[in-house]
């Protein structure tokens, strides 16, 4: 199968598993973020190091730790996702999942606005329309809560920035996944320990099924990411950034349809402008890839013949 398909496909799984996150994340909704992530960020790295072991990874990991630009990249990367999995778990547990959403929603466009800011790419007309809208889509939602939509401002700048990073390194999904886990780790058992000897530690006190559920939470961490890591090497940022519809379209979905969270007339509003905005920019991607393939075959034909 080539490279490019597969990476379709790891794509596609891992934002399938996003997207129906906020089922599994309810569940737990006894627990703090702060221990929730603490559990994630552990079991994680538990299950990746299983990972490691089997497929015999240690050599990659090594090399990997030895080449400062990959390894300071990585451990950045490593905080991104810490603030991203914290705001995400907080955001569905206390009943704001099409806020997190919104989040997932924005992203593509920033990650557009960061190809300007530090790659210096210059904007395309209708990619400036596409931004504008969704900044107005912001700004009336905010103008409608009261306040910014801080959730989905944080989960929008710390995937986008982890997305960069992570198509800088250019590491392997395994062995670039066990660098970010083992920089957080301890912070992880700081808390864990920190929480318990104040008496906060709530996992133990809701059965088995309930701590099982949250052990759990390492494997579903890190197999969508691995599949996410694995796709980012292997496909475009449009492929990659068209794939990025499939998690907050299921998670607005959840949150309107199974959570039934209130959505006003300027709510409504404020997602329609978002949704333009993506639809707009959506359609640009695709004719400039269109026009940049037929281009590559023109060339093709003319050097050939």
């Amino acid at each position: 199968m080539p490279d490019q398909r597969k990476g379709f496909i790891y794509g596609f799984i891992a934002y399938l598993m996003w997207g129906l996150f906020p089922i599994y994340w309810r569940l737990l909704d006894h627990s703090g973020a702060v221990e929730l992530l603490a559990h994630r960020i552990v079991w994680s790295l538990l299950t990746i190091a299983a990972l490691v072991a089997v497929l015999r990874k240690f050599g990659a990991v090594k090399e990997l730790i030895r080449q400062p630009r990959k390894r300071w990249a990585l451990m950045g990367a490593a905080l991104l996702i810490s603030v991203n999995w914290g705001t995400y778990i907080w955001g569905v547990i206390h009943g704001h999942v099409v806020e997190t959403s919104l989040g997932y929603f924005i992203t593509p466009l920033f990650a557009v606005f960061l190809g300007v800011v530090v790659l210096k790419e210059r904007l395309r007309s209708i990619q400036w329309i596409a931004l504008a809208i969704a900044f107005i889509a912001v700004l009336g939602l905010a103008i409608e809560n009261g306040r910014p939509p801080w959730i989905a401002i944080l989960l929008t700048f710390s995937w986008g920035f982890y997305g960069l990073i992570k198509k800088k390194a250019n590491a392997g999904a395994i062995e670039g996944m066990a660098v970010e886990s083992a920089t957080v780790v301890p912070l992880a058992i700081a808390a864990i320990v920190v929480l318990g000897a104040q008496g906060q530690s709530t996992v133990t006190h809701h059965g088995a099924g309930y701590l099982i559920l949250v052990l759990l939470t390492g494997p579903l961490t890190a197999v969508p990411l691995l599949f996410f890591g694995a796709a980012a090497t292997r496909i475009s940022l449009t492929t990659l950034g068209l794939l990025n519809y499939i998690a907050p379209i299921l998670q607005f979905i959840c949150g309107v349809t199974l959570f039934h969270e209130h959505m006003s007339p300027m709510r409504w509003a404020g997602f329609g402008l978002v949704w333009l905005a993506l639809a707009l920019f959506t359609f640009d991607s695709l004719n400039k890839r269109r026009r940049t393939i037929a281009l590559e075959r023109a060339a093709l034909a003319t050097s050939v013949a």
